[in-house]
């Protein structure tokens, strides 16, 4: 019998702490509660916080073997890159690979590094099918049928711009791509600010999209010539390459391309400080099917790349454009003497090279089949060098010359003399080029000349007398003439003598015409003005107006009186009633009213496609219902700066549902 202790003062009958143990040792211990009326002995408390600490560890130890199991769960995230690899190549339908893709990162990345050629495709159907199994197979065909909308993958062209362009979005493309290997065109517009297209992003296009055919990268900073070495390796079937803005690009990575793409036939490389001229060589060498090259603003470009790639891709190349390059005349003479192909020349900003260049360019007479030449910003094309270019290049058909201070009045004769097919001819912000140069060229222009625009000469302005002999020039079609402020109703109307067939006449910006300067040109048009276009002419009034459609309104399609202020309702009367084939009309900020606007909507014989009111303060919301009533053929209304009101606005859109209103 286990002694027990009695304690009279408490009332309390206690066996001895290790009789307790011995006698109770069997019986397992359950937690007791705390009980504070009665306070324990020393013995017991110690005795229940030890039993209370063993059950709590006991717990404690019990969860963390059971969340240690649940960590132990077989996951296809403990399986290293290799095997997941080996599981993700092996995943059936376009559908099916989009959604493993948005399982994590790691999946994505993995599905965007598979090529398309190792992707493991189905086997050969056994000679006795499984029914269950083609039945299976008949209703995935049938989703796979919807999988456009999930991965893009029968569009042949995709565009990633802005916030858009991040590597994610590249390889999403480039798992979409793979199994069907349609796309064709890719284009990057700019970059995500933190979370830009990098070189993991092209080499994933790379991979995935092995028919590619077109790339363009523009303004991509994070992109290096290992992405350009990943693209050279994958789509060896590129044909058109843009690069504009990546600084990070250099030499390398166009060589790689030169060594990997060799039917490339479309170069444009813009803006990129770490491109050189081996690069440019590479191409030249590598690239025998190439035709057009579009160097522009590469600072390290010189005259050893630009020679390189001319003269090894002398056979092929048909369109260059050079622009802000710090070439010499050496790379014109290497032009005009390799470039037998070349039918479209553009030199621009070109300050290094001289006359000399220009001469020479044309003297070595190679330039045979160019038809199309523009010089910009050039000092060094001059009145000596244009009449070489004229007299050396016979199938030369367009000239366009802009900011080239040198050109006069001095050889233009001898240049419209020697040029035997040229139709067309632009001359801008040349201050040199005078009226009288004009008329000496009109003159002596072959009977093919078409086309005439004179935009920003200030040189171009009244003259004080008249030529002994006016020309007469009966081929040309189409007149521009274009904010030379010197241009008055004299000059005009010499215009109109000289010229009886134009159908398309452009007076943009002419401030000082009036009335009388313009009716003699409109009456001696003979075949009929088409397209006609005052926008800026603000002393013309509505007799010019009525002139014009009385005379022509039979085969005017577009007028534009943009910034006319005297044109009110009257003009909108005499055209509703004399254009029948007036197609796009604008009239902004000109004085008409709703009057004029409902007179319009009632011409029934009107198919407009284009409606311009825009800044025509007097159309109010009172038009709303005859604007709704135009005609179905109407595309296009802008409707900015007026006083209709966004709730009429609104109306309006449900009644023109078809027309894409601007306001």
């Amino acid at each position: 019998m286990p002694p027990f202790h009695d304690y009279r003062d408490g009332g309390v009958l206690v066996m001895e702490p290790v009789a307790s143990a011995a006698l109770f040792g069997g019986v397992r211990s359950r937690k007791r509660a705390r009980v504070t009326a009665v306070p324990p002995c020393g013995f017991v408390s110690a005795a229940a916080e030890a039993v209370e600490v063993v059950e709590e560890e006991g717990l404690t130890a019990a969860k963390r073997q059971k969340q240690q199991q649940q960590r132990e769960v077989p996951s296809l995230d403990a399986l290293p890159d290799e095997c997941l690899f080996e599981i993700l190549r092996r995943v059936k339908g376009a559908r099916a690979r989009c959604a493993s893709a948005a399982v994590s990162r790691r999946w994505l990345a993995l599905l965007g590094g598979i090529r398309s050629s190792e992707i493991k495709r189905e086997p050969a159907a056994a000679a006795v099918p499984d029914l269950n199994q083609v039945f299976v197979d008949e209703d995935e065909e049938e989703e796979d049928e919807f999988e456009v909308p999930l991965g893009g993958g029968c569009s042949s062209e995709r565009c990633l711009e802005g916030r858009e362009a991040t590597d994610v979005g590249l390889m999403a493309v480039a798992v979409a791509d793979a199994l069907q290997g349609s796309l064709e065109s890719l284009v990057i517009r700019g970059s995500h600010p933190t979370r830009g297209v990098t070189d993991a992003g092209i080499s994933a296009a790379a991979r995935g999209c092995p028919s590619l055919l077109s790339l363009a990268l523009w303004h991509v900073p994070q992109v290096t010539d290992a992405g350009l070495a990943e693209i050279a390796a994958g789509c060896p079937s590129l044909a058109r390459l843009d690069i504009t803005g990546c600084p990070l690009i250099t030499d390398k990575g166009l060589a790689a391309i030169a060594q990997g793409c060799p039917d490339l036939k479309v170069v444009t490389v813009e803006a990129c400080p770490g491109v050189a001229d081996e690069g440019l060589k590479a191409i030249g060498r590598c690239c025998a099917k190439l035709q057009s090259v579009n160097i522009k603003n590469c600072a390290h470009v010189g005259d050893q790349g630009v020679s390189g790639l001319v003269c090894s891709a002398a056979a092929s190349l048909a369109k260059v454009r050079l622009q802000g390059l710090s070439i010499t005349d050496a790379s014109l003479a290497v032009i005009g003497y390799y470039g037998k192909a070349i039918t479209d020349l553009t030199l621009a900003r070109l300050p290094a090279v001289g006359e000399r260049g220009f001469w020479v360019m044309a003297n070595a007479l190679g330039l045979q089949k160019l038809r199309f030449m523009s010089v910009s910003s050039c000092p060094g094309v001059t009145d000596l060098a244009l009449a070489s270019i004229a007299k050396f290049c016979p199938s030369l058909k367009q000239l366009s010359l802009k900011k080239c201070g040198q050109v006069s009045d001095g050889r233009l004769k001898d240049f419209a003399e020697s040029a035997k097919v040229l139709e067309s001819l632009q001359i801008e912000e040349c201050n040199k080029v005078t009226l009288m140069g004009i008329l000496a060229f009109l003159l002596n222009c072959s009977p093919k000349f078409k086309a005439l625009s004179l935009v920003k000469c200030n040189g171009i302005k009244d003259i004080c007398s008249a030529p002994a002999q006016l020309p007469l020039c009966k081929s040309l079609r189409s007149l521009t003439i274009k904010d030379c402020p010197g241009f008055t109703d004299a000059s005009l109307a010499v215009v109109g003598m000289i010229c009886p067939q134009l159908e398309n006449v452009d007076l943009s910006g002419l401030g000082a015409v009036t009335d009388n300067g313009l009716l003699p040109l409109i009456k001696s048009s003979e075949s009929g003005l088409v397209h006609v276009d005052l926008n800026g002419c603000e002393n013309l009034t509505d007799a010019t107006v009525s002139a014009l459609v009385k005379a022509h309104g039979s085969s005017l399609a577009r007028l534009s009186l943009e910034g006319c202020s005297r044109i009110t309702d009257a003009s909108l009367f005499a055209i509703s009633e004399g254009c029948t084939d007036l197609a796009e009309l604008d009239l902004s900020n000109c004085m008409v009213s709703d009057y004029g606007v409902a007179v319009l909507a009632s011409a029934r014989q009107l198919k407009l496609r284009v409606l311009s009111l825009s800044g025509c303060l007097k159309v109010t919301q009172k038009s709303v219902p005859f604007l709704g009533s135009m005609s179905a053929s109407l595309e296009g209304l802008n409707l900015q700066f007026n006083f209709i009101g966004n709730h009429n606005i609104a109306s309006l859109e449900k009644q023109l549902w078809w027309c894409d209103i601007l306001a």
